[in-house]
């Protein structure tokens, strides 16, 4: 594999944790197992079993809460703790026969990019939340559900392509993520006037 490869599986495996980590992983896994990629470094692991299992379980718990608007809140919550450092581990393993210092670096980048796709897809859950109609979030997460999985397939066969999202995602969380958070801002100050003055 070349250096590109690397960094295609690593930006890709962060970006795609932060958003759906389990259906990620499962669906890396599985390609892997059934030799249909090869993935770098040491995150061939996502193949073995009773990687798969697990992240098959998660999956499919996630699956069901995500469905939930105020259960999803609380799940996101929680993986804030779980997809932002399994998003900077598995960068770090696309690079694992590197020099120390490249795994440091993808680390911490994968780190951020899971934060920020993480970020973003908590910010937009929690604004979808606050509409009275229950169809949008059940939209949303099924589309989340979709993208990971479709993403993660072209991860595998289609390196460039995902690079090409991924740049586009960031570009686009910096334009959207200050909007979401001035709305949500906006939003707690009618609820709450003394947050007004």
């Amino acid at each position: 594999m070349d250096w590109l490869s690397h960094l295609g599986f690593a930006m890709g495996a962060a970006w795609l944790s932060g958003i759906r980590l389990y259906a990620m992983v499962l669906t890396l896994g599985l390609l892997e197992r059934f030799h249909l990629v090869t993935l770098p470094g040491d995150m061939a692991v996502v193949g073995r079993n009773w990687v798969i299992a697990i992240s098959g379980i998660l999956f499919l718990t996630e699956f069901l809460a995500d469905k939930i608007p105020a259960i999803d809140s609380a799940w996101d919550a929680v993986h804030t703790f779980i997809r932002i450092p399994a998003g900077a581990i598995l960068a770090a393993s696309a690079f694992a026969h590197f020099d120390p210092s490249v795994r440091v670096a993808a680390l911490l980048i994968g780190g951020g990019v899971a934060l920020s796709s993480h970020g973003a897809k908590a910010a937009t859950r929690l604004a979808i939340n606050t509409s009275p109609e229950p169809f949008s979030n059940l939209l949303m997460s099924l589309f989340e559900d979709a993208f990971a999985v479709g993403a993660a397939i072209l991860m595998a066969f289609h390196l460039v392509v995902i690079l090409a999202f991924f740049a586009v995602f960031l570009a686009a969380v910096c334009w959207i993520v200050p909007k979401i958070s001035r709305a949500i801002g906006r939003l707690f100050r009618r609820r709450n006037p003394a947050m007004a003055g």
